[in-house]
Formats: structure tokens, C-alpha cells, sequence
């Protein structure tokens, strides 16, 4: 058929009192350009039948496989074959003295169509990677880095042989030659190869998953997992800054994973008020009466009450001197308060770890400690929680007879400076 079709344009050209040697040129030329528009056509009409059929099927079955598919165009440039194949099998029939142009033509068409398959194998590795993230094991067990090597060795393999196409050689003898380039090419792919293995390790070790909160603080990274790749992990920070750490880091590197918090019954409270030391002091009856009408420690301190009493007693102590013997001070009793204080306050896990205790002093004073885990991790529930606790603690010291340590401003230090100036004045 297609020969009858260049003799046919030949004729034509003859007619047009063209030699029959150009005439030939030309009709070989138009039957070539004719087969390249149809197979476009042919390309074009497949694509759109393909597309409707399987825009119709994902209407219906609402499919994540067939969504995927239409997305990442895996028909269409399944299409794209089309083409290739058409030109490829008929490119010796149109241009039969074209011998140059035809052996130009189809190293083109073998050029594509690596191209085009490479391009498929891309399409068909991203449909996998979205299936594999509709499952729940994505969360902790990412693939994002796999896949992309996958892409990188596909895209590689694509460039080896497009260069066996140009230079007319085996695939094998391609690489042998590029054996001698090795130490180039581990240079140039060291942060892929670098990265492929620190994605690996992450993985398989269970070290981050996407929607971790992590802090490493030598990369100013403080906030959400949002993406792990070959090369690099992005951070979305909590003032929604976006943090790009080499994926190799997070394993020669240390960094804080707050997964195991998220996971667990509650979020730690950690945090200490400074007692000035000159306000604790033994306690009177007078204080220990004014105590007992804090609900909290009322019980507390009438059965220490007792307990101190029948100690000093078995052990014939002369309590009228306040150093003998066993006494309760203020601040053990502000202490037990807190304890019940906070055993009392729902919106603490009394599952976990819950305490008040003194810290080592300092030239500030005594630290009083305050460890509990809110049972809401929320952050922002979470503070709000840790304010409400120590907006009591700070009202509720005086009522010891305790004082917060402050250090002293200047506006009180030039208070002092004139006060003291007043006095002499009067004297």
C-alpha cells in the first residue's frame, strides 16, 4: 500500500514536470510526513478513547488504583507508543532511497521510545507510592526514598541506553567503559547514595515517620515530619518555617523524636518555683491551726501532727527548744499541699509519674519542682494546663508564709535607695 501510494505522488510529481529522481525525494518525503500524521491521529483518538473509558470507570468504582492511574497519566503515555511503533515499522517502506534520512529517523524513534518507556516506569512508580500511602503502615513505614531510587536507576538506565543508541554499541560495552568513571560518578551521586542509605536505615530502624515532631537543634529544626526523601527530610516548623536536613544527618547526627510522648498516656510537666530561703521556718500551733483549714492538707497534717508527738514522746525529747526533736516546717507542708493539690487536678494521668520535690539549692534560693504529665498532649491544651497549675502555685505561697525569690529590679532597688534616704532624713 504504501508503495502504490509513493508511486502514485511520483506520478503526481512527474506531472509537474519534476524529474523523476526529485519527484521520488518529494513523494518519499510526503509519505513520510503522511504516516507521521496519521500515527498522531491514531495517537490522539487512542488517548481520548482510553481516558473517557477509564474517566467513566472511576466515576463508577471511585477506585484509589484508577484515580491514581488517570493522575499520573499512565494511558496516555501508554499512548505515546503508539506513534513510535507506527514509524518505526513503516519508516524503510516510505523512504526506501532515503537511506540516510530513514537510519536518522529510526535512531529518533529508538531514542523516544526509551524515553517514553522510562516515562512509564515513572508514572507506574508513582501509582504504587500512592497506593502504598492510602494504607496506614505509610504512616511508619515511608517508601518515598525507594521509590525515588527506583526513578534515579530507571532515569540512568534510560541515559546508558539512549548513548548505546547514538554510538551503536552493546549496553554491556557501555558500562564497561563507564567502569573507568566509577570514582566520577560516586563523587558526583555521593548525596543520592548517602541519602538512599540513610533513608534505609531510617526505615527499617522505625527512626521517623512523616508527622513526627522532632527537634534537631543544629539544623534549627523544631516541628513536624512533612516529607522524607532520598536526599533530604522537610520540617515544617511550629512558626510554619520549612526546614530541608540531609536524610544521611538524621543518622551520623542525634536528634530528639517526641513520637514516643505523642504515644504515651501524657505529656511531661517539668518545672520549679524558687523559695526564698530566709522565709521557711518551723511551724507554730498557731500556724499549724491556720494550715488545718486548707482542705487539701487538713488530714495531712493532724496525722503528722500525731506521728511528730508520739515520736518526741518515745523518745523523751525536750521539745521546748525548737531544735529537738521532730518539727513540721512550712514549706514540707506547702509541699504536701501541692502533692494533693495535684492529685486532685483531672486533667493530670495520675497513671504516670507524679511528685513534688526539692531541688539542690541555689544562690536563688530552694527550687520546688513540679513533675506530673497532663493527660491532653495537645500543646496548646497542654500549656494552658501548666499555666492554670502555676497560676495557683504562685498565689497560693504566701498563704505558707513563704515568698517567691525574685531577683530584685532596679525600680526596687531605687525604691530601697530612697526610702532608706527618708529614714535618715527623720532621724
Amino acid at each position: 500500500m504504501i508503495n502504490k501510494y509513493i508511486q502514485f505522488l511520483v506520478k503526481v510529481g512527474e506531472e509537474f514536470k519534476y524529474s523523476t529522481e526529485t519527484a521520488t525525494i518529494i513523494a518519499e518525503l510526503i509519505a513520510f510526513l503522511t504516516i507521521l500524521a496519521l500515527s498522531i491521529l491514531i495517537f490522539f483518538l487512542g488517548k481520548l478513547i482510553i481516558n473517557k473509558g477509564v474517566t467513566f470507570l472511576n466515576r463508577k468504582t471511585d477506585n484509589i488504583f484508577i484515580r491514581l492511574v488517570v493522575s499520573n497519566k499512565v494511558f496516555t503515555r501508554l499512548c505515546l507508543l503508539i506513534p513510535t511503533y507506527i514509524i518505526r515499522e513503516t519508516a524503510i517502506d516510505a523512504m526506501p532511497t532515503l537511506t540516510r534520512l530513514q537510519h536518522f529517523v529510526i535512531i529518533l524513534t529508538r531514542i523516544y521510545e526509551v524515553f517514553v518507556y522510562t516515562r512509564i516506569i515513572d508514572s507506574i512508580l508513582n501509582v504504587i507510592h500512592g497506593v502504598y500511602n492510602s494504607y496506614e503502615m505509610s504512616k511508619s513505614k515511608p517508601i518515598k526514598g525507594l521509590i525515588q531510587v527506583l526513578k534515579f536507576i530507571a532515569y540512568i538506565i534510560c541515559v546508558l541506553l539512549i548513548l548505546a543508541v547514538l554510538t551503536n554499541k552493546q549496553l554491556s560495552n557501555i558500562l564497561i567503559g563507564l567502569g573507568t568513571l566509577s570514582a566520577v560518578l560516586m563523587l558526583v551521586f555521593k548525596d543520592p547514595i548517602l541519602g538512599f542509605v540513610g533513608s534505609i536505615q531510617l526505615t527499617i530502624n522505625d527512626m521517623l515517620r512523616i508527622g513526627d515532631w522532632i527537634v534537631m537543634t543544629k539544623n534549627n529544626a523544631d516541628g513536624e515530619v512533612i516529607d522524607i526523601g532520598l536526599t533530604t527530610v522537610k520540617v515544617q516548623n511550629w512558626d510554619n518555617t520549612i526546614t530541608t536536613i540531609p536524610t544521611y544527618s538524621l543518622i551520623s547526627e542525634s536528634f530528639t523524636n517526641w513520637r514516643g510522648m505523642s504515644e504515651s498516656g501524657g505529656r511531661r510537666i517539668a518545672r520549679s518555683i524558687t523559695i526564698d530561703a530566709d522565709t521557711v521556718k518551723f511551724c507554730t500551733p498557731e500556724m499549724l491551726e491556720r494550715f488545718k483549714k486548707y482542705q487539701l492538707v487538713e488530714r495531712y497534717i493532724s496525722d503528722k501532727e500525731a506521728e511528730i508527738t508520739y515520736y518526741n514522746k518515745e523518745n523523751d525529747i525536750d521539745t521546748s527548744n525548737l531544735v529537738n526533736g521532730r518539727r513540721q516546717t512550712n514549706i514540707g507542708i506547702f509541699r504536701a499541699y501541692l502533692r494533693e493539690y495535684l492529685m486532685s487536678n483531672p486533667n493530670l494521668n495520675h497513671n504516670m509519674t507524679l511528685m513534688v520535690r526539692q531541688l539542690t539549692p541555689t544562690e536563688y534560693g530552694i527550687p520546688i519542682q513540679v513533675y506530673a504529665f497532663s493527660a491532653n498532649k495537645e500543646w496548646k491544651a497542654y500549656e494552658n494546663i501548666q499555666s492554670d497549675i502555676f497560676d495557683h502555685i504562685y498565689a497560693v505561697v504566701p498563704m505558707f508564709d513563704l515568698r517567691v525569690y525574685q531577683k530584685p529590679s532596679s525600680n526596687t532597688i531605687t525604691s530601697l535607695g530612697e526610702e532608706a534616704i527618708d529614714n535618715l532624713k527623720h532621724r
